[in-house]
């Protein structure tokens, strides 16, 4: 059985345990769940969807923290430190803390063979119970169905959208994908869904599952107030006025804020929150690399957009923030993704691009970067760098204080442009 002192050889040793980093099904993490007696008593807040789950996260953890409830939060992937994942009460878990669970999931597992994720996911909710927290809210890692967070049953279950993303595992078209996205949904049990177009996979899931399923536009609602300033949410509890727009940036964010003060609504005779609990979470709320804007000029925006539907949703936030002369991009992907749609659709939003691979073997080349935006944006500069701290460097250079620079196209990007800065 495998042994260490440090959280660094745990993480080796988790990401050689499993030949494939992705193994779909729930047979193994139940069993291995099973073995470390792992059934939690407290409430479990579940989210899915193919873009702003983690922000949903954020903002449940936020004004459940408010409330003053003690919070285990579970999401994926981390930025700059694996300790990310697993927050109790908004502060990351220590490195002992994790050592310990994962030691008790090793020893637990026997002959079980366990992704990364898998292991980590036991992990998080060893440590959870350990400190009796009152609820916790999980992220769902891909998909939904197969995914190791659904080895634990969510009291109330939501699918933010449904997008085509990870289609190798998910299926390559949004009934396909909305099918494996819905199999969060539990019967007899709130399910919601915010997209408000939602595929008829999921609707026939809901229904099969006998989950009590609520629908944007149908069930819950939000709506615009005092200028801009404010916003309403209209859920079956009855409408909250006046609401705080939330601290974090873009437009689409306030249908995600939606999301959260309706789930929290179907748990309020278990968990209640305030009204003033839900103002104070929405002003507190932090998730970094979320359209974040960086102090200082030029203005940078961090986004871990890496999809259509992600890169939508930064487009429009980017003609939210007013002028710049010019827009420069350190862009890095992975080569799995459909990056020409992402580059289609921010490309006359985007005046040099500065392009370069994070380090993982999952990403695209910069020459085959650099080969889609001169395809697709022929009138574009682009400048290759043999890293992304190189091409952060390149884009601070060439940017004036008129302009600005965007980093996103993946988690790893963003995360070595965060490095860099630091």
């Amino acid at each position: 059985m495998f042994a260490a002192d440090t959280l660094e050889d745990w993480l080796a040793h988790l990401e050689q345990l499993h030949p494939s980093a992705i193994d779909m099904g729930l047979e193994r993490v139940a069993r291995v769940r099973d073995a470390l007696g792992l059934a939690p008593t407290f409430p479990i807040l579940t989210v899915g969807g193919t873009n702003g789950k983690g922000s949903v996260c954020a903002m449940l953890t936020a004004m459940l923290r408010a409330a003053g409830y003690q919070v285990g939060t579970y999401t994926s992937p981390h930025l700059l430190a694996y300790n990310e994942r697993v927050r109790i009460n908004l502060e990351p878990a220590n490195d002992d803390d994790l050592v310990a669970a994962f030691a008790a999931v090793e020893a637990a597992r026997g002959e079980t063979t366990l992704t990364y994720f898998e292991f980590g996911t036991l992990a998080a909710m060893q440590l959870f119970i350990a400190a009796d927290v009152d609820v916790a809210v999980l992220e769902v890692g891909l998909g939904g169905r197969l995914d190791a967070v659904n080895a634990f049953d969510a009291d109330v279950a939501a699918v933010v959208n449904v997008d085509l993303d990870h289609q190798a595992y998910l299926g390559d078209t949004r009934e396909k994908i909305a099918f494996e996205k819905a199999g969060i949904y539990r019967p007899g049990k709130l399910a919601f869904c915010a997209d408000p177009n939602p595929p008829q996979a999921l609707l026939d899931v809901a229904a099969q599952q006998g989950a009590e399923l609520r629908l944007i536009g149908r069930d819950y609602s939000w709506q615009m107030e005092a200028e801009g300033n404010q916003w309403a949410c209209a859920t079956p509890a009855g409408t909250r006025h006046a609401l705080p727009l939330p601290a974090l940036r873009g437009a689409y964010q306030l249908g995600n804020a939606a999301l959260a003060v309706a789930m929290l609504d179907g748990l309020r005779d278990a968990l209640p929150v305030s009204l003033g609990q839900i103002k104070q979470g929405l002003l507190e709320v932090e998730w970094p690399a979320r359209c974040q804007v960086l102090p200082g000029r030029p203005q940078t925006i961090l986004d871990v957009a890496h999809n259509p539907h992600a890169a939508r949703a930064l487009r429009q936030a980017l003609d939210g923030m007013g002028f710049a002369a010019n827009t420069h991009a350190v862009f890095g992907a992975m080569m799995d993704k459909d990056i020409a749609s992402v580059v289609t659709i921010l490309a006359d939003r985007i005046d040099c691009w500065h392009l370069a691979a994070p380090q993982i073997a999952r990403a695209a080349q910069v020459d085959a970067l650099a080969a889609i935006v001169h395809r697709v944006a022929p009138q574009a500069r682009v400048e290759r760098y043999d890293s992304v701290s190189l091409a952060w460097s390149g884009a601070c250079e060439a940017a004036g204080e008129a302009d600005r620079i965007l980093a996103f196209g993946s988690f790893y990007t963003v995360a070595e442009v965060m490095a860099a800065r630091a």
